[in-house]
């Protein structure tokens, strides 16, 4: 039982979703056949005895360990660290578990022997999936090796369920490894060109959704950073993880077609030297290849530690102090050079309209502070006068450290201003945004003029820690509240470690489709349920309590009560988004300060003297 125990182990460790072999020993102490159906939860694993009839099932359960560090105090003290890093952790963790499990299991016990001798028991052989498409493909007389080729360029099956039927079939390692890594590429090459295919893009969209679930460990920051975190990805077999969806990956992440097929040809030859050591040498094997992997993943995270454990470098002294605050280093007549690291569209097909998440690489030297605005000046000329475009304002959407916590990066979320002609039934394309069209069609290394940082209205006052932020969005007005909320709960700045209060979060879309960075939010959530709040206006999924459409201030007043009490003790109150947003927000706000018998101008004239008051539309 424990022979056969570790024999799953190892199944799972070199998971994927397609079934595979654990291989032969070159010992000959024997093998064992193991097929194994994995799934995100539990992967079912048959193991079948050569020299006997009999055939065990059991189920080895996979779990993923996460790593999130608490105080004992009501606020939780998260170490942030780059999103690469902790795929990293949990791919360490996952293989220092079932390295553990396969330690304990450990005996002396002997293998069941390879009998092929004329005395022994009449072997049933039970083919597993790999095989059974082996012989369909060999029936139409096509080389072992132009079958081997064809299965691993299968999704799901590729590379780690082709390597052990390559073996099975009887072909060498030195036959099978190459024939498997370029039958897994042969489809990625085509897929990366094809996904630029609005139509099919359309038509793909659910498996690129979940790509986007599976890949999106995969971080953000310079294109070498990428390349680091979609090798690896692509290179450790695990369930959901593969060339496939790492082609995905990279075409969501927006990465250079060149850089993205270096990277997934580098991963897909680590995930075949792997699988050959496992499917050859069995439990030696996968323990020295995973070994090897751990020290190397390992080495990364020490690596990665040491560089952004802190986000302490980019701040003032005290952190609270903005008697610095850079405003306007570059103007429009001397403006900065940026390049696109990455152009992601954030929001799903039934969203209104396309919004996207540009990241820009600004080298460390145009230094910003959560809550300003980079000015963008788009190519080309205006064709009323042929004079250079106007600058726009957008807000920063991250952090000062930027969303690889170096320093060097910062983000914009852009909505792609169209026009709808009700006369042609059609957008219109000379009446189109330009700069918004420009940013949402950038492609990795393209430059950026931009100008700034402007503006100080929205800048957090981070002096008293125990103060309460409100934040209103609608659309793309949650960008500087990204920033805000990396800062006091996903990095490891010392805003962070010292932040007790509470922030409140108001976004307003038309539809779930629509709702911007919410797999973020919902973490925050989860890690600091204490400080951190999170409400949801959607127009078109909701109703107000009059039965009408939700819209932000309908949400915003079913807790009118609790919000004018925080106000009262101080809390800070922002909005942000188009300009529309506020007279409903000021119309509501009215009504409630009738009904509490409140002079709505003295009330807002008492919160801008204290500075609580932070408007931003545009």
């Amino acid at each position: 039982m424990k022979a056969s125990l570790q024999s799953a182990v190892l199944a799972v460790i070199a998971g994927s979703t397609a079934a595979f072999i654990p291989g032969a020993t070159t010992s000959g102490a024997g093998f064992s056949k193991a097929v194994l159906r994995a799934n995100v939860h539990v992967a079912p694993v048959t193991l079948i005895h050569r020299t006997t009839t009999t055939t065990t099932t059991l189920s080895a359960t996979r779990s993923d360990v996460g790593y999130k560090e608490r105080n004992n105090n009501s606020k939780i003290v998260k170490k942030g660290t780059k999103n690469n890093s902790r795929a990293a952790l949990k791919l360490l963790t996952k293989a220092a578990v079932s390295l553990s499990v396969l330690a304990l299991t450990t005996t002396g016990a002997p293998h069941t022997a390879l009998a092929k001798a004329s005395g022994a028991v009449e072997t049933v052989e039970h083919l597993h999936v790999g095989q059974k498409i082996a012989k369909f493909f060999q029936s139409f007389g096509l080389s072992d090796v132009a079958v081997l080729a064809l299965i691993s360029a299968l999704p799901v099956v590729e590379l780690r369920g082709a390597v052990p039927v390559g073996v099975w079939m009887g072909l060498p390692i030195t036959t099978v490894l190459p024939a498997c890594i370029l039958g897994n590429m042969i489809p990625i090459i085509p897929l990366l060109f094809l996904l630029k295919n609005e139509k099919l893009k359309q038509l793909m969209s659910p498996i690129l959704n979940r790509a986007a679930e599976k890949s999106k460990s995969l971080g953000v920051g310079s294109v070498e950073k990428q390349w680091a975190s979609l090798a690896a990805f692509v290179g450790v077999p695990l369930p959901g993880t593969g060339a496939w969806t790492g082609a995905m990956g990279a075409f969501l992440l927006g990465m250079p077609t060149p850089v993205a097929l270096s990277s997934i040809f580098t991963g897909v030859c680590s995930a075949g030297v792997i699988m050959s050591a496992i499917t050859l040498a069995g439990k030696k094997g996968g323990i020295a290849a995973l070994s090897l992997l751990a020290v190397l993943t390992g080495m990364e995270l020490i690596g990665k530690k040491e560089e952004s454990s802190k986000q302490d470098f980019l701040e003032a002294e005290p952190y609270w102090d903005q008697s610095n605050v850079p405003v306007n280093v570059h103007k429009n007549k001397a403006p900065f050079t940026g390049k696109v690291v990455s152009t992601k569209r954030i929001v799903g097909p039934k969203a209104t309209g396309e919004t996207c998440h540009i990241i820009i690489d600004h080298k460390g030297d145009f230094p910003y502070w959560e809550g300003q605005s980079w000015g963008v000046i788009p190519p080309g000329t205006r064709e009323k006068d042929g004079k250079p475009h106007s600058v726009r304002l957008y807000s920063i959407a991250s952090s000062r450290y930027g969303d690889d916590m170096t320093g060097k990066t910062g983000s914009l979320c852009v909505r792609r201003a169209t026009y709808w002609c009700p006369e042609l039934q059609a957008e219109d394309p000379a009446k189109k945004g330009i700069c918004s069209n420009f940013l949402c069609d950038t492609q990795p290394g393209d430059e950026v003029m931009m100008t700034g940082p402007a503006g100080k209205v929205m800048l957090l006052p981070e002096k008293d820690p125990s103060t309460d932020y409100i934040m209103v969005a609608t659309g793309t007005g949650i960008a500087p509240y990204r920033g805000f909320i990396r800062r006091l709960f996903t990095e490891n700045t010392p805003a962070a470690n010292a932040y007790k209060g509470q922030a409140w979060l108001f976004l307003g879309v038309a539809n779930s489709d629509a709702l911007l960075y919410d797999d973020e939010w919902q973490t925050v959530k989860e890690e600091y349920p204490d400080n951190f709040r999170l409400d949801y206006a959607l127009s078109r999924e909701q109703n107000n309590k009059k039965g009408g459409k939700m819209y932000i201030q309908d949400k915003v007043e079913e807790y009118a009560d609790e919000i004018f009490t925080k106000l009262d003790n101080g809390a800070h109150i922002y909005f942000c988004g188009l300009k529309g947003m506020m007279p409903g927000i000021q119309d509501m706000l009215k009504e409630v300060c009738a009904s509490k018998k409140i002079d709505f101008d003295e009330w807002i004239k008492g919160l801008k003297k204290n500075k609580q008051w932070h408007v931003e539309v545009y």
